[in-house]
C-alpha cells in the first residue's frame, strides 16, 4: 500500500479528537489528557482546517459528531486499537499500578502523608493520585479506587465506610498566648482572632461558623476578622500557620492535633450529614488495587472485610 505519511493529520490532533468525542467534551477530554480546555479545543480546529470539514456540532451544553467526524472517529479508534495491541506485544512488561482519585483537601492533609507507608510495604506497585473536588466515573475516568465524602444514603452499594465526619475549632501553636487560662473559646478569645472560613460553606452548611458559633452562645461577628479559602488544605495550612482559627475536620487532622502542630478548642462535634467512603471500581480483584484497599483500610482501623 503506497501510504503518504504526510497526509495524516497528528497524533496529538487525533487523540485530542478521539478523547472529545468519547466525552462528548472538550473540558473532559481536556481532563483525561492532563491539558487544558482551549488545548483540545485549539487541536480539534487544527484538524478541521486539515481536513476542510467539520467534525463536531458545538452546541452550549454537548459536542457532537458530524457524518465526517463520525467516519473519522471510528478509522481513528480502529487504528489507536492496533497501536496499543503493537505497543503491548513489544513493549517491556509493565510494574503492576492502580489509581486513586480523591478530593484535593482530603490528598492534601491525609492520603499523602501515609503514601510512603505504602510504598515501603508494596515498593513494586506504581500509585497514581488523582485529586481533584468532583465525584469521578471510575468507569468513565478509568479510576481503580475513590474516596468520596458523601451523605450515607448515597454511598454506592458495595462501597466501605473509612470514617465519620467530626468538626472542631482548631489554631496553630503561636496562638497559644490568646487563650484564657482555662483554655476553650470565649467571646473575648473570638475577638482577637481571625476566623479561617472554608467557602464550601453554602454547599455544606455545617461548615458555617455561625452554625458551629451558636450553641456556645457566640456569633461570627465577635471575630477580629475573617479569611476564606475555596480548598480545604489552604484552611489548614493558614491555622497552623498561626493566622486565625478554622474548623478542622477531625479524621484528617488526628495527627496534626497528637503531635501539637493544632490546639483544639473544642470538643469534635459528629456530622451525621456526611461520611467518608472508599469506592472500587472494575479491577478490584487485580492483586495491586487489593493490596491498596488493604492497606487503606487498615490505615483507618477497619478491617479489610468490613464494609
Amino acid at each position: 500500500m503506497n501510504l503518504d505519511l504526510r497526509r495524516l493529520p497528528s497524533l496529538d490532533h487525533l487523540k485530542g479528537f478521539v478523547a472529545a468525542a468519547r466525552h462528548a467534551s472538550f473540558t473532559k477530554a481536556g481532563e483525561a489528557l492532563f491539558l487544558s480546555q482551549s488545548a483540545i479545543s485549539r487541536q480539534v480546529q487544527a484538524l478541521e482546517a486539515q481536513l476542510g470539514a467539520p467534525l463536531f456540532r458545538r452546541s452550549t451544553r454537548q459536542l457532537a459528531l458530524t457524518p465526517q467526524g463520525e467516519i473519522l472517529y471510528r478509522a481513528a479508534c480502529t487504528a489507536f486499537a492496533g497501536l496499543a495491541e503493537a505497543v503491548e506485544q513489544i513493549a517491556a512488561p509493565r510494574r503492576p499500578g492502580l489509581t486513586v482519585s480523591t478530593s484535593i483537601g482530603f490528598a492534601a492533609l491525609w492520603l499523602v502523608p501515609r503514601l510512603s507507608l505504602f510504598q515501603e510495604e508494596h515498593p513494586e506497585i506504581d500509585v497514581r493520585l488523582s485529586a481533584e473536588n468532583r465525584a469521578v466515573d471510575l468507569v468513565v475516568d478509568d479510576v481503580d479506587l475513590a474516596i468520596r465524602y458523601c451523605a450515607p444514603g448515597d454511598a454506592p452499594g458495595g462501597s466501605a465506610k473509612l470514617f465519620d465526619e467530626a468538626l472542631l475549632p482548631v489554631i496553630g501553636p503561636a496562638l497559644r498566648p490568646l487563650l484564657p487560662p482555662t483554655g476553650g473559646l470565649d467571646g473575648a478569645t473570638l475577638g482577637q482572632l481571625t476566623l479561617l472560613a472554608f467557602t464550601d460553606a453554602t454547599a455544606h452548611p455545617w461548615f458555617d461558623w455561625n452554625a458551629w458559633l451558636k450553641p456556645l452562645g457566640l456569633d461570627a461577628g465577635q471575630a477580629r476578622g475573617c479569611l476564606q479559602f475555596n480548598h480545604y488544605d489552604q484552611c489548614i495550612a493558614a491555622a497552623q500557620a498561626g493566622q486565625g482559627i478554622a474548623l478542622g475536620r477531625e479524621p484528617l487532622i488526628r495527627e496534626q492535633l497528637a503531635d501539637g502542630r493544632l490546639l483544639a478548642l473544642a470538643p469534635a462535634r459528629p456530622v451525621p450529614q456526611r461520611a467518608y467512603y472508599l469506592l472500587r471500581g472494575a479491577r478490584a480483584g487485580q492483586p495491586a488495587v487489593a493490596a491498596f484497599t488493604d492497606w487503606l483500610l487498615r490505615q483507618t482501623g477497619r478491617p479489610a472485610g468490613q464494609q
